[in-house]
């Protein structure tokens, strides 16, 4: 038992001791432990929900919202890649498209050995980017499956626009479908974002929505 136990601590350090500072945007980049995956840490803010839940948990819950998963699939914002992971293992899927603007973050998911299927997974399809830019490159009605899991709205506001929700219109097909993770709907800053999230999606084009409390988002359908 104490050996078993060793080794845990042993790979607990292991995972935590993976650090990046930035000097260029002065932000500090960690991969923190949990029971299961890891998530990352930017100057104080986790990529993933940590108390009531685990990463691996967390990913699990978003795209079980989404039902059946199948055809070309878009992950807006890459981030360790699990997500990505998950969808491409469906046999189902053709392809899963995914964008990652900070480098810090690739480098740390080619440190995370739970994210290598993000870079040895032929069906996914992996860029350096900002998808706020990069979505207007692809044709319209080309995804069947959006997961849009962004960082929280005061980091990146262009991704809570109406201007994006329009080109995830565009480019999704027609009873295709979009997980758009929101937070906790009891949460103060769920609530304050929420009312403009809904507001703005209804002026994109999508009317079917509707939250979905255990992954903490919205599923939404192009109907």
């Amino acid at each position: 038992m104490k050996e078993v136990e060793t080794k845990k601590e042993i790979e607990k350090e292991e995972i935590s001791d993976i650090e990046i500072f930035d000097e260029s945007t002065n932000k500090f980049y960690k991969l923190i432990y949990t029971k299961t995956w890891p998530t990352v840490q930017i100057s104080g803010i986790q990529m993933h929900r940590i108390k009531e839940c685990d990463p691996k948990r967390d990913t699990i819950l978003k795209l079980r919202a989404l039902g059946k998963i199948y055809g070309r699939v878009l992950d807006t914002c890459c981030g360790l890649g699990y997500t990505s992971i998950l969808a491409a293992r469906k046999k189902g899927v053709k392809e899963v498209f995914t964008f990652e603007k900070d480098k810090n973050i690739i480098k740390i998911a080619r440190m995370n050995e739970f994210s290598k299927e993000l870079f040895e997974n032929a069906k996914i399809k992996l860029s350096i980017g900002d998808i706020f830019i990069e979505i207007k490159k692809f044709p319209n009605e080309f995804f069947n499956i959006i997961i849009h899991d962004p960082p929280t709205y005061s980091l990146a506001p262009e991704l809570y626009s109406k201007e994006f929700y329009k080109e995830l219109f565009r480019v999704l097909k027609w009873n295709g479908k979009i997980f758009h993770y929101i937070g906790n709907f009891r949460s103060n800053r769920a609530k304050r974002i929420l009312k403009g999230v809904l507001k703005r999606l209804r002026e994109a084009g999508f009317y079917k929505i509707k939250k979905v409390k255990s992954a903490h988002g919205l599923l939404i359908i192009k109907f």
